[in-house]
């Protein structure tokens, strides 16, 4: 089991400010690993997340409510959107009765891409905790925030 002091070579004025960098270095891990994970499916994990909320939408949908939904709301959504169109797996709807509206929805090569990628590429992370434990993590986190 890891230990951040050791891992980050420095010690820690109190508990808090220990919680926080490991949060920090953890995230900055995970965020690693996931790059290197969807690098081998021409993706980025932003991009991996738009299709997933736009295949559980179930519907065409604003890039406003895709970016409400995102889980790393960053403000390049667009550009985002705009890659995954070049790789034709979403495509944009123009509105009938708004010009100015455009929606977007996942293609069937971008739904086919989903089912290549396995949901439990995350699960490596979390084995070393129980089902409680993780109930508990997700629990502070939400508690942090």
């Amino acid at each position: 089991m890891g230990d951040i002091s050791k891992d980050v070579n420095s010690s820690f004025k109190d508990n808090r400010t220990k919680a926080l960098i490991n949060i920090l270095y953890t995230a900055n891990l995970i965020t690693g690993k996931q790059n290197t994970f969807f690098a081998k499916f021409g993706l980025s994990p932003q991009q991996y997340n738009i299709l997933r909320i736009l295949r559980g939408a179930d519907k065409p949908l604003t890039m406003q409510d895709v970016k409400s939904r995102m889980i790393d709301r960053a403000p390049n959504a667009t550009r985002l959107a705009d890659k995954l169109c070049a790789k034709q797996l979403i495509e944009r709807i123009p509105s009938e009765t708004d010009r100015r509206v455009v929606q977007v929805a996942i293609t069937n090569e971008g739904l086919k891409l989903l089912e290549d990628i396995s949901d439990n590429f995350n699960d490596d992370w979390l084995k070393n905790i129980t089902e409680k434990e993780a109930s508990q993590l997700s629990d502070l986190l939400d508690k942090l925030r």
